[in-house]
């Protein structure tokens, strides 16, 4: 019968070693991407908002163009 965890064994030694080939960022580079995608989070949420609120306002005007009393 065999080891069913030696595969587990070796996927694991394998995933350590890679990880130490990986280059890890530095804390101030990580820091500095970390405020890049905040910013780019808060300028993307803001153009969405802004223009599902202009769709929203042109949906409303054709929809009372068509039911003037709605």
């Amino acid at each position: 019968m065999r080891n069913p965890f030696r595969k587990i064994r070796i996927f694991y030694g394998e995933t350590v070693n890679e990880l130490k080939k990986a280059s890890w960022p530095s804390r101030l580079e990580l820091r500095d991407s970390t405020i890049v995608v905040i910013i780019a989070v808060a300028l993307l949420g803001a153009f969405i908002s802004v223009v599902d609120f202009s769709l929203y306002q042109v949906v409303n005007l054709l929809t009372s163009w068509v039911h003037p009393g709605a």
